[in-house]
């Protein structure tokens, strides 16, 4: 049974938890790696752990006109990347855009902002327009004059299913929302994630970013980017 068909074998949608893998155990990694394992292994799950390839893909960035793709990064930048919908009606996507944002502050303060990118892709392009995701990014916090933050916008919906299924392992489906006013449907979804080196290797896979520590995750990140 490969990785995704297993995660799939057990998992349920999820939109909170308790802090993923976090922390170094020992002195030798995965190659090509700069922290060591985690405490928790992740290598069954769907989506890329400790060791792997970051996913390669291209999507526009709506705010800057740009075509993104994380290759362009390798050799370049360390890149810590989410997936989110602004219209999130319990928190769990601001809570993932805080840890970025809290990652892309410190990054700009400790002047390695040029060797950091921070990927934020919604799963909601129909509503998420260039000029809602800026309102939002200013709500949020999000320096977007910086350089180094892309909001990603897939061309449709479901193009957004399909980069996320194939690269991530996470399903993505539209559930009513009959218990929000005023909000016409909304996403069940995973709180992952991703810290990739520099050599687009994935460092730490935070599955339950939410409630992911944010100090903790900020050092991991700073770590990886001034090896």
């Amino acid at each position: 049974m490969d990785r995704r068909h297993y995660l799939r074998s057990l998992a349920v949608p999820a939109v909170a938890g308790t802090a993923g893998c976090l922390g170094v155990l020992g002195s030798s990694g995965a190659e090509g790696t700069v922290l060591g394992p985690p405490e928790r292994d992740l290598s069954e799950s769907a989506h890329p752990s400790y060791g792997d390839e970051m996913p390669h893909f291209t999507v526009p960035d709506p705010i800057t006109g740009e075509e993104v793709s994380t290759e362009d990064f390798e050799g370049e930048r360390a890149v810590l990347w989410t997936s989110f919908y602004t219209n999130c009606p319990d928190g769990v996507c601001p809570a993932l855009i805080l840890r970025l944002r809290r990652a892309q502050e410190v990054a700009v303060e400790e002047g390695y902002g040029d060797e950091a990118a921070f990927l934020a892709l919604t799963f909601d392009p129909e509503r998420d327009t260039a000029d809602v995701l800026r309102e939002y990014g200013g709500q949020q916090g999000v320096n977007l004059d910086a350089g180094n933050w892309h909001f990603l916008r897939p061309e449709s919906y479901e193009r957004g299913q399909e980069l996320l299924d194939e690269n991530f392992g996470l399903v993505i489906e539209k559930a009513d929302a009959d218990d929000y006013e005023n909000l016409e449907y909304q996403f069940p979804h995973y709180g992952l994630i991703l810290l990739a080196n520099k050599e687009g290797i994935v460092e730490r896979a935070y599955p339950r970013g939410p409630q992911t520590d944010i100090e903790r995750l900020v050092n991991d990140f700073e770590r990886v980017v001034n090896a």
